[in-house]
Order: structure tokens, then sequence, then C-alpha cells
């Protein structure tokens, strides 16, 4: 797929593919047919969300190549798909859409410039809050959800609705459109992330978790961004993509049982862990066991 030739859109879409780690133009176009796919609505939010998240980098001078390779386009890209997701499409949640991108925007720079990963934690926060409000302070009436078919017969489905749940997306459809967004930049990325969403799955059921909930894929999302940003052809790679992966399901396992909204805290508390345990590791005991 050729590159988009505007520099703009270019730098939006890129933004859209970052939401799976991916600094790749035509993969945020295949994560917005998935989610078109889903819903008109969320497609909107994406487009809307991540190109306020850009323009808030380029008028307050952020970066430009920090700007142009999208990492100020995928946090406020998912408050405003999550917004969607989660309450009636009325004119005040749309205003918030835009309020967030631009709050996760900021919080995503104040991170970036005082050099802390932490992937889509501003994405996380701003959302946390801004369904407090709504719930709470200033009630909205919640999304008409229309749940996507499930059979109890899981066969390898729920993998690939994992991909899809990335971006909130419960198909069999988009999660296979979004794996191959993925895996038009990445292949090993693509293959790692549904070899961690199949393993979320089992170790999912093994917890006793919903096996309808597992079936949808909301038990394998986090554990496929933790696969991906641990991917690589190393052994190593893939000791450490196993045991985040483990810790998300940990994590989202934990956080379903106390009815918390987990949104992607797992993936980035299980891959802040596992980074933090792997820095103290390697110089503790040589890279060559590492």
């Amino acid at each position: 797929m050729a590159p988009i030739k505007f520099p703009f859109a270019n730098t939006v879409s890129r933004g859209l593919g970052q939401i799976m780690l991916q600094e790749n133009a035509a993969t945020g176009l295949l994560f917005l047919v998935g989610i078109f796919y889903g819903s008109i609505s969320m497609g909107i939010a994406a487009i809307l969300s991540a190109s306020c998240g850009t323009i808030t980098a380029r008028l307050l001078a952020f970066d430009r190549p920090e700007t142009q390779k999208g990492l100020y386009g995928f946090s406020p890209a998912l408050v405003g798909v999550a917004l969607i997701l989660f309450f009636e499409p009325v004119f005040v949640v749309w205003l918030f859409v835009i309020i967030g991108a631009v709050a996760a925007a900021l919080l995503q720079h104040w991170f970036i410039k005082n050099k802390i990963p932490v992937f889509t934690l501003p994405f996380i926060l701003v959302t946390w809050v801004i369904i407090y409000f709504f719930q709470i302070l200033y009630p909205i009436a919640p999304a008409v959800v229309l749940s996507p078919e499930f059979s109890s017969n899981l066969g390898f489905t729920f993998a690939f609705r994992g991909f899809g749940q990335v971006i909130f997306q419960g198909s069999v459809f988009a999660g296979a459109v979004f794996f191959l967004g993925v895996f038009i930049h990445s292949p090993m990325s693509a293959l790692y992330g549904l070899a961690g969403s199949g393993l979320a799955g089992v170790l999912a059921l093994w917890f006793s978790a919903p096996v309808e909930a597992v079936g949808l894929g909301l038990f394998s999302y986090n554990a496929v961004l933790c696969a991906i940003a641990f991917s690589g052809n190393g052994a190593k790679d893939g000791v450490w993509a196993l045991i985040s992966v483990i810790v998300s399901v940990i994590f989202s396992v934990a956080m379903y049982r106390y009815e918390l909204i987990q949104l992607t805290f797992p993936f980035v508390a299980a891959t802040c862990i596992c980074l933090a345990v792997k820095n103290i590791a390697i110089p503790a005991f040589g890279r060559h066991n590492f």
C-alpha cells in the first residue's frame, strides 16, 4: 500500500498505527477500516481525536520528528473511540472527544519530555476521568452496545477478536484487519501478537474467567500489546513477551473480578514492570543471559 501523499493525513494515520506500536500510515488506514466496519461513529471519533492530538502537538511546537511519528495521535485516538463505546454520542460527548484528545496529547508530551515510557497511560488516565465525570458528576446515557455474535465453541477466533479489542472492536473481521495492518509493517510483531492473544485466552480460562468474555477477546487485547512490545528475533524476546503476557492476564482477571474498567492498564502495568525488571536484571547478570 502506497504511503499517503498528504503530510497531515500521513501523520494522523501513523498516530493510529502507533496504537499497536507501528509507525506506519498504511497500518493506520487498515485500523480505520476495521473501526468503521464496527461503528461509523467510532471511526469518525478516531479520525477526529487523532487529528486533534496532532494539531495540538503542532500548535504547541512539540518535537517535529516525534509528532510526525504519530506519538501524539494514538492516545487521543483511543480516548475518542472509548468515549463513543461507553456513552451515547450526544453533542457533549463529542465535545469531550476533542477535550480528551487534547488532554491526552498534553499528558503524552509531559511523559515524553521527562523520558518516562508509559505507552497508552495518558489515554487510560484521561478516559478514566471523563468516564467518572459522565457517570457521577454529569450523567450521560450509556451507549447501546450490540454484542458481536458469539459461540461457546471458541476455536481460535478469540485470538483475532483480541486484536480487534485493542481498539474496542469485537468482530473477527476487525481483528483480522488489525492483524493484517500490523503484519504489513512487522510480520514478527503480528505473529507475536496473535500468539500472545491465544495464550492469554487459555490462561484466562485457567483462571476461571467467563467463557463468553474470553471468546470476545476481552482478556486477550492487553496481551496482544504486551507481545508486540517485546517482539523480536531472539529467544530472550520471546521470554519477556511470555512473562509480560502472563502478568497482563493476572491484572486483567483481577480488574474484571473487581469490576474495574481495564482499558489498556494491564498492558501498561505488565510492560512497565517487565521493562523495570529487565533493566535491573541485564546489568546484574550480563546481557548474554537476558
